[in-house]
């Protein structure tokens, strides 16, 4: 696939490193050159220098036989007008832009193919927000990602002395809790992947991934560690477009503080926000996170723009007494060195956001697709195509299917189409019953079944969507 990526910054950088070593031609256009040689040196694409809204620039991209653009630049109006360009210059079959304005996203009408011309628009900023936000809503987990609209969810836990299930193998999981369906989908044991089997032992420390049904997931959590309590009081530390954010749609459940450097950037949060407490200060002032009781803290994020900042502290939150510490770390170096030590979590903002865009890259009929440990993992939902003479997977057991090795179905969303005798407008009615299914061995895939994949290696991928793709014969 031709890929065009305006903007060479931590979204866009990022993009780029994940698919250029899956067979895409890539482009990269910005206009910081130095910022292109330095990704150009060190990944195999090619960088042009200029603005992405120019068609003198979009064209030495090579956008007349791009399959897709990606319009990542730091400004929502480059990224609109060059899908724009794209569409009616160049007839770019996909464009997605990067919009960060709430004004922009309150109108989608703007995106139309009769203005805009955007096919998707995504917001890492309400990505990060909905991120933190199910961290704070569990706060035992690691990581929480939903699939099928949210009707399952996949968890990573850390498994700690004295949970049900440490010490014991994996098939007592189905004893522990007769009544719900679950799947461990892969283990982490120091930083080292393992396949689960039915009599892989857990062990304290390990790294767990499971997932089940969403009503489902705090049942199986207490099988695996002790269950904090609910979270009551939160402070955030960073007032900018995700802190902003995430105070906004945290006040109405919890007690929350939020701590922003910048007096104007206080007032503009003071009149946004209506029950959040604003403080004006420094998130690494001793003093000021004693006064204002950080050991009560259920939850402490940091969210500044400095990764060193948010670091220091989280540290110091960690220490003066708050239960779970949250980082947002920039530097993908600092986020492996931090993580599981004293700071809870840390979180890659670019790798918490890479799946939105991923979604809509990788082949086949992806719904949603989602980047774990820091990128070295993730986790898709395939649609599953044809029947059984033109699919790999239709009308097979899952233990007939030739995953690669590493790659695990954990879930499958079916939809069964049941007739209503209510007719609307002459019409008769369909009803869909939505099941959650977990993959055993026995458990037989059916078309149009959206089927959750975990993959612990990037590399195996392609194989997985080459698997789920239909013979030329059935299109």
């Amino acid at each position: 696939m031709k890929i065009v990526i305006l903007g060479a910054g931590r979204v866009g950088s990022t993009v780029a490193e994940s698919l250029v070593g899956e067979a895409n031609d890539i482009t990269v256009v910005d206009t910081n050159g130095p910022r292109l040689k330095l990704l150009q040196d060190r990944l195999d694409l090619r960088a042009v220098v200029g603005n992405g809204s120019h068609p003198s620039i979009l064209a030495n991209a090579g956008a007349a036989d791009a399959d897709m653009l990606l319009a990542v630049t730091q400004s929502d109006e480059t990224n609109m007008v060059a899908c724009k360009l794209a569409a009616t210059v160049f007839n770019v079959p996909t464009k997605i832009a990067r919009i960060r304005s709430a004004d922009f996203l309150s109108h989608p009408e703007l995106f139309s193919p009769d203005n805009f011309c955007v096919d998707h628009a995504i917001c890492p900023e309400q990505i990060l927000t909905d991120y933190v936000g199910k961290l704070i809503e569990f706060p035992e987990a690691l990581q929480v990602v939903d699939f099928a609209n949210g009707r399952v969810r996949l968890v990573a836990v850390r498994a700690f002395h004295g949970g049900p299930l440490v010490g014991n193998e994996l098939q007592h999981l189905r004893a522990h809790m007769p009544h719900i369906d679950t799947r461990v989908a892969a283990i982490y044991r120091r930083d080292r992947p393992i396949i689960p089997e039915g009599n892989t032992v857990l062990e304290a420390g390990d790294e767990v991934f499971f997932i089940a049904a969403a009503e489902n997931i705090r049942s199986v959590m207490r099988e695996l560690r002790r269950m904090d309590k609910p979270v009551k009081r939160v402070m955030l530390a960073g007032g900018g477009n995700i802190g902003r954010r995430l105070a906004k749609t945290l006040e109405g459940d919890y007690q929350v503080k939020i701590i922003e450097f910048d007096k104007r950037a206080c007032e503009r949060l003071a009149s946004d926000c209506h029950k959040a407490l604003v403080l004006n200060g420094d998130c690494t002032d001793e003093e000021l996170l004693e006064a204002e009781n950080v050991a009560d803290m259920d939850v402490y994020c940091a969210l500044t723009n400095d990764d060193e900042n948010n670091i220091m502290s989280s540290l110091l939150a960690k220490r003066m007494g708050a239960r779970k510490v949250v980082s947002l770390i920039n530097r993908g170096a600092y986020v492996d060195l931090v993580q599981g030590g004293q700071i809870d979590v840390a979180i890659s903002p670019s790798q918490a956001t890479i799946g939105s865009l991923l979604a809509h890259v990788r082949r086949g009929d992806v719904a949603a697709v989602h980047s774990l440990r820091r990128g070295a993992a993730e986790a898709l939902e395939l649609v599953a195509h044809g029947d059984a003479k033109s699919s790999k997977v239709v009308g097979r057991r899952i233990e007939d299917i030739k995953l690669p090795k590493g790659a695990t179905i954990g879930a499958i969303v079916r939809r069964a189409a049941r007739p209503v005798t209510e007719r609307i407008d002459d019409t008769l009615a369909v009803e869909h019953d939505t099941r959650v299914l977990m993959g055993h061995h026995d458990t037989v895939i059916e078309p149009d079944d959206h089927v959750i994949v975990f993959v612990i290696n990037k590399q195996m991928i392609p194989q997985v969507e080459k698997l789920f793709q239909v013979d030329v014969g059935f299109l």
